[in-house]
């Protein structure tokens, strides 16, 4: 196990390499390149990753306490269990990431690619997905109470079951995805009908 505390990293290559059980306190990496990187099991608190590439990388079993992760790439980056308490996740891109058992606390993911990725029964009350991209995604159980979805991108997404009440749903197109099965709160249901056309008094 090793432990890393309050280091800067800029442009550094951890390509391959095994940080698996390892311990992250107040670090920064910027431009950082850990594709196919194991780390399996490592904490990270207080920690900043800017525009770094996790791609092919494993974060097995890892967990994530208030640090943040922005405009980085997780192109097939393996996150089974990982656990994000608190995270900056803004802009980063989670294009074909296995996130099966993820668990996420609170946090910003706005303006992420979350497209067609599966968060079916996920706990996301709170969070803020600002302008998230979940186009064809799984949502299907999730609670997104008080969640803030304003402008995010739903079309064909998968939301049977899920709860939206309380959630920030401005500038939702609700005609991209099928509502069937769908908890919403009174105000989204006078939005809904106005988006087929209604004139609600």
């Amino acid at each position: 196990m090793f432990q890393y505390i309050d280091q800067e990293y800029e442009r550094v290559d951890f390509n391959q390499s095994d940080l698996k059980n390892g311990e992250l306190k107040g670090c920064t990496f910027i431009k950082c390149i850990f594709r196919g990187t194991e780390m399996d099991e490592i904490w990270t608190r207080g920690c900043q990753f800017i525009e770094c590439d996790f791609g092919g990388a494993t974060f097995n079993a890892s967990l994530h306490a208030r640090s943040a992760f922005t405009n980085c790439r997780f192109a097939g980056t393996n996150l089974f269990v990982a656990k994000f308490e608190d995270c900056k996740m803004i802009g980063s891109d989670f294009s074909g990431a296995q996130l099966d058992g993820i668990t996420i606390q609170g946090g910003d993911w706005s303006y992420t690619n979350l497209r067609q990725v599966n968060l079916s029964k996920q706990q996301l009350k709170g969070i803020r997905l600002i302008e998230a991209d979940l186009c064809e995604s799984n949502l299907q159980k999730a609670d997104l109470r008080e969640a803030d979805l304003t402008g995010a991108k739903l079309s064909k997404a998968v939301l049977k079951g899920a709860d939206l009440r309380g959630a920030k749903m401005d500038r939702i197109d609700y005609r991209a995805f099928d509502l069937t099965g769908v908890r919403i709160d009174l105000e989204q249901a006078v939005n809904v009908a106005r988006s087929y056309g209604a004139k609600v008094d």
